[in-house]
C-alpha cells in the first residue's frame, strides 16, 4: 500500500486494491487456504476530504454561455441545474423524462463494469427520486432532443437505439471518459478557474443554498440518505444562509422596530 502511494496513485484507489485483496482473502480463508486476512489486518490509507469548490452565480452564467452550442450542453446545464451525480446523468433514458409535465425520474446510473458500459441500480433507495423540472432544464432537454433527432437521421444505419438521453453520435452509451474530455476542454478553453465535472452538482447545491431554499428540500433533490449527510458536505454555505436569514429578518422587522423607535421618542419629547 505505501509502495502505491508513493507511486502516486490515490488514497481512494489505494483503499479499493486493499479491499479487492481481502475479499479475496476472504474466500481463500473459507476454502482453507490461508489461516488468516492478512489484507483485513491493515488499515487503509486515510482519505484525504477535497474541498468544495462550486460555481458563484456570475460563474454559472458565465459556464453556461461558454457551452451554448455544444453537443452536450443539455447534459452540462442539466447536471448544474438538477446537481445530478454523473452516473445518474449519463444513466437517464427518454422513459425517464417528462417534459409535458416538468418531471425526471432518476432510478438508475451507467458504470463500466468488466470494460461494459451498463446500466446499474443506484445505492440507497433515497438515491431513486422524482425531480420537478426547472424551466432552463426543460428547455435544454428539449433542444437536445431535437439534435438527437438530428443526428439520427445522419447516422442513418449506424444509429443504435438505445432510449438513452446522452448518447454517442451513433446512439451508443456515452462513456464518462469522453463526457470528462468534453468538460475539461470547455473549462480550459474558457478560461475559468480549474472545476471537476462533480463541482457541478456542488454548484447546484450552493446555488440554491445561498438564495434561502430550505436545505431539507436540497437534501431530497441530491437524494442523500440523511440530512447529516447535506449538512457536512456543504456546512461552508451555512454562515451565508445565516446571513441572509439575519438580512431577510432585518427587511421584515425594521421598520416596525423604527417606528416603534419612532413613537418613543416623541412620547419623551411630549
Amino acid at each position: 500500500m505505501n509502495a502505491k502511494l508513493e507511486a502516486g496513485l490515490s488514497p481512494r484507489t489505494v483503499k479499493h486494491l486493499r479491499d479487492t485483496l481481502r475479499n479475496a482473502l476472504n474466500v481463500a480463508m473459507k476454502w482453507n487456504l490461508v489461516v488468516r486476512n492478512a489484507a483485513a489486518l491493515v488499515n487503509p490509507p486515510r482519505r484525504e476530504k477535497q474541498p468544495v469548490r462550486a460555481f458563484t452565480p456570475e460563474e454559472a452564467h458565465q459556464f453556461l454561455e461558454t457551452i451554448r452550442g455544444h453537443r452536450l450542453e443539455s447534459l452540462f446545464s442539466v447536471t448544474l441545474s438538477l446537481g445530478l451525480r454523473q452516473g445518474e446523468a449519463l444513466g437517464l433514458q427518454w422513459s425517464d423524462v417528462d417534459l409535458e409535465n416538468g418531471m425526471l425520474n432518476v432510478r438508475q446510473q451507467l458504470q463500466r463494469i468488466d470494460g461494459t458500459l451498463r446500466l446499474v441500480e443506484l445505492k440507497t433507495a433515497k438515491s431513486r427520486r422524482t425531480i420537478d423540472l426547472p424551466q432552463v432544464a426543460i428547455s435544454a432537454l428539449g433542444a437536445h432532443l431535437a439534435r438527437q433527432a438530428e443526428e439520427e437521421q445522419f447516422a442513418g444505419a449506424r444509429w443504435v437505439e438505445t432510449g438513452m438521453v446522452f448518447t454517442t453520435r451513433i446512439g451508443t452509451m456515452l462513456d464518462r471518459r469522453n463526457l470528462l474530455r468534453a468538460f475539461y476542454g470547455i473549462v480550459k478553453n474558457s478560461g475559468m478557474r480549474k472545476f471537476r465535472f462533480h463541482d457541478l452538482r456542488h454548484s447546484a447545491v450552493t446555488l440554491l443554498l445561498v438564495q434561502g431554499v430550505h436545505p431539507r428540500a436540497v437534501m431530497e433533490l441530491l437524494g442523500h440518505s440523511d440530512f447529516a449527510t447535506t449538512m457536512n458536505i456543504y456546512s461552508h454555505v451555512i454562515p451565508v444562509v445565516k446571513k441572509d436569514v439575519a438580512n431577510q429578518m432585518d427587511a421584515i422587522l425594521k421598520p416596525v422596530a423604527s417606528n416603534l423607535a419612532s413613537s418613543d421618542a416623541s412620547k419623551k419629547l411630549n
